[in-house]
């Protein structure tokens, strides 16, 4: 009779659910997957791939997932708003990848520049970044063009703005448009949104806290391997779980990540990769409150908990 290892009978099995289809700004993950670490954790993690269809909150409310990915700083908060009994646990990306996108100009240098011109936005960015941008740069919502996520308007006009990932967009209009646009990072210029988050179940971090922390550590761990290692592991796994992927997208999209810098800040100085700081959801909420975004009133501090990622419980 063959006898498995302890480790091997004692994994937990979750499910992990990304906000998009298998892709670099989720490596971190597969990386974590590819290397065995989950496993090594004591997780049996199943990595559930997103799309236009699948929204993360719905699924931690319903209880079909166990944890989810956090694409920006409003879904913690959208999710107290809503009654989700879920909350952030870590942030890879302290920097979201959003910017604004223009053509090579001698008249636009800086974002402050943007101010009083067209700008392409999606609707769902009405309330969300481009709140920021009105409440910090004085942009105006007279300037909003609707965005389609069709690049070809903005490739045929030279005037063209429109919003965009670092890790994306710019990189198509590149390869399509045969120019190098110019990015403005909206974090570089104050923007205090995290993203890549993990969001778990209240009831898993409250009954089940070593398994959130154990999670939270393997994921850690392989975004440090990701980003700053070899790479090659997780896009196997991403370019297996994503056949529309192309390896070059890939390997730009790390490239944005490392130069950037886009895993570190003064958080991750003190508490290393994955931290966050209540006094940065505080500086968020401020800022959407009074603009109108959430009630006063509403319970912020519910929307995330910095014990799985910050050593000495500080907030």
């Amino acid at each position: 009779m063959l006898l498995l290892p302890v480790q091997a009978q004692a994994l937990e099995a979750v499910v992990f659910a990304t906000d998009w289809k298998a892709q670099a700004e989720q490596g971190g993950f597969y990386q974590a997957k590819a290397l065995g670490l989950y496993e090594k954790a004591g997780l049996d993690v199943t990595l559930r791939g997103g799309g236009p269809g699948v929204n993360i909150a719905q699924l931690l409310g319903a209880g079909a997932i166990d944890f989810g990915m956090g694409s920006n700083s409003f879904i913690p908060l959208n999710m107290v708003r809503a009654g989700v009994p879920a909350k952030a646990v870590m942030a890879a990306f302290q920097k979201d990848p959003q910017v604004l996108i223009t053509h090579p100009r001698d008249d636009i240098s800086t974002l402050a520049d943007i101010k009083e011109r067209p700008v392409m936005i999606a609707d769902a960015s009405v309330n969300a970044f481009w709140v920021w941008l009105r409440a910090k740069y004085d942009f105006s919502d007279r300037q909003i063009r609707k965005y389609t996520f069709n690049l070809a308007p903005f490739l045929v006009n030279k005037e063209a703005i429109q919003q965009g990932y670092v890790t994306s967009e710019p990189y198509t209009i590149a390869t399509r448009g045969g120019f190098e646009p110019q990015v403005f990072l909206l974090s570089d210029y104050g923007y205090p949104s995290y993203a890549a988050m993990v969001l778990a179940q209240n009831q898993l971090i409250e009954q089940r806290p070593e398994l959130v922390q154990a999670f939270v550590n393997a994921s850690i761990e392989g975004w440090q391997s990701y980003v700053y290692g070899d790479p090659t592991p997780g896009n196997q796994l991403i370019l297996a779980a994503n056949p529309d992927m192309r390896q070059d997208i890939i390997d730009q999209a790390i490239e944005q990540i490392r130069s950037r810098a886009m895993l570190a800040s003064s958080d991750t100085e003190k508490n290393g990769l994955g931290a966050m700081s209540r006094a940065r959801w505080q500086s968020f909420f401020t800022t959407m409150s009074e603009n109108g975004v959430y009630r006063k009133s509403l319970d912020w501090q519910n929307a995330f908990t910095t014990k799985f990622v910050n050593p000495d419980g500080a907030e």
